[in-house]
């Protein structure tokens, strides 16, 4: 810790260079800070030839507010950790961890460049029909090898132990379920909206749902969580799909992932209502981000069952049709977490470019309050859903 100093450009490199592991030794390198997040540093060293990676530092306080809100960098160690573990279980759709420091919070990971970053591509209507299905095989497989169906309990403790991330789970507590639903400075929403925040604030059932929420992701411990699921942490091309940034990451409720997903698919869909102006490229597009969701759902139960199926150890949850029931769960469990996301979203601290981005002020509002209007009825009607496909029909029902 005593030896951690905040990169820059020429310090960056610098670092790569006495590595001397990425490139070869009279490589000509270029060093580009471009990190848009709300917490790190990011950057990218390239040589002449076009071979790149990626350099990650965490900074000490959150970069989107600045010192007043210091932060933890044993985040860094948390996110390479995870990075490596998914890894070891779903390579094809977790990012490259190639070296790290922890006393400098620096992580150096593969140079997904020559993929895109998923937000901006659904905010300019493209599509990837491999989408659903590969976040929900990323979901499941790591879900499961890191749960109690398949980890013996001692090493799973230990494991537990080892991802304890007690400010960054602060972070998604404040923000999730506690921030929207009362006053906070950290909040961030126009007046016009505040009829519509009041009816939250006011709702009894409403805030026992998210207490009941806070309090799975409080004591659930149910496997190793990539925590911050959103499409900014998704890089996508026509072939393939990966997941980047789980400094969140911790054992939590395995819905909180999937549900933070939709949720953000969701985002994205109410946000084409402001954006895309011709009504059947409109539909076309809502069309697609429902058929990701649909997929996702149908992919994510029947992956999580195959693997029970041929892998659980443990004897006692080999029960028949305990595997079923326990998925049927994290599905219901995943859709009031949606619900959390499309509020805080729209109203907490952490917007999005999806709606933010809405150049008509009118319009921008109006999908505003369709996003709380959503959040909120997901989360009231999330434990009427029994299994996944009552869980898109609710979804549908809400959406239209």
């Amino acid at each position: 810790m005593a030896d951690y100093i905040a990169f820059d450009n020429a310090q960056a490199l610098n670092y790569i260079e006495q590595l001397g592991e990425f490139f070869e030794p009279n490589a000509q390198l270029t060093c580009n800070e471009f990190g848009d997040g709300n917490l790190n540093l990011v950057f990218r060293i390239a040589d002449q030839n076009g071979n790149s990676i990626i350099l990650k530092q965490a900074l000490p306080f959150a970069r989107c507010v600045g010192e007043s809100w210091p932060l933890t960098l044993d985040r860094a160690r948390i996110e390479a950790s995870v990075l490596k573990k998914h890894g070891l279980v779903c390579e094809q759709h977790t990012a490259k961890v190639l070296h790290t420091n922890d006393d400098l919070a620096v992580t150096v990971l593969e140079d997904l460049g020559h993929m895109a970053i998923l937000r901006g591509e659904l905010n300019q209507a493209k599509t990837f029909n491999r989408l659903g299905s590969d976040v929900a095989t990323y979901l499941a497989t790591t879900s499961f090898y890191y749960s109690d169906f398949y980890l013996k309990p001692a090493d799973k403790k230990t494991l537990v132990q080892e991802f304890t991330n007690p400010e960054l789970c602060s972070i998604t507590e404040d923000l999730f379920f506690d921030d929207p639903y009362r006053v906070s400075e950290r909040n961030n929403y126009p007046v016009e909206l505040e009829t519509d925040v009041q009816r939250l604030r006011q709702s009894p059932q409403l805030l026992r749902q998210v207490a009941q929420l806070k309090s799975l992701f409080f004591s659930a411990p149910q496997s190793l969580l990539h925590g911050d699921v959103h499409t900014g942490s998704i890089f996508v091309d026509q072939n393939s799909t990966k997941l980047i940034d789980p400094e969140f990451g911790f054992f939590g409720p395995i819905g909180f992932d999937l549900g933070s997903f939709i949720g953000n698919l969701l985002l994205n869909y109410c946000a084409q209502n402001g954006r895309i102006e011709e009504t059947p490229k409109r539909r076309q597009m809502q069309s697609y981000l429902l058929t990701q969701i649909q997929l996702c759902l149908n992919d994510f139960e029947s992956i999580w069952l195959t693997l029970t199926a041929q892998h659980t150890r443990d004897l006692c949850l080999q029960a028949s049709g305990y595997a079923q029931q326990f998925v049927e769960q994290i599905i219901q469990d995943a859709l009031g977490y949606a619900g959390t996301e499309l509020i805080r979203r729209t109203i907490g601290l952490a917007h999005v470019v999806d709606i933010d981005g809405i150049e008509d002020e009118s319009a921008r509002l109006q999908v505003k309050k369709q996003t709380l209007l959503l959040g909120e009825q997901l989360i009231l009607h999330a434990e009427e859903c029994e299994n996944k496909e009552s869980a898109y029909q609710l979804i549908v029902s809400l959406i239209q």
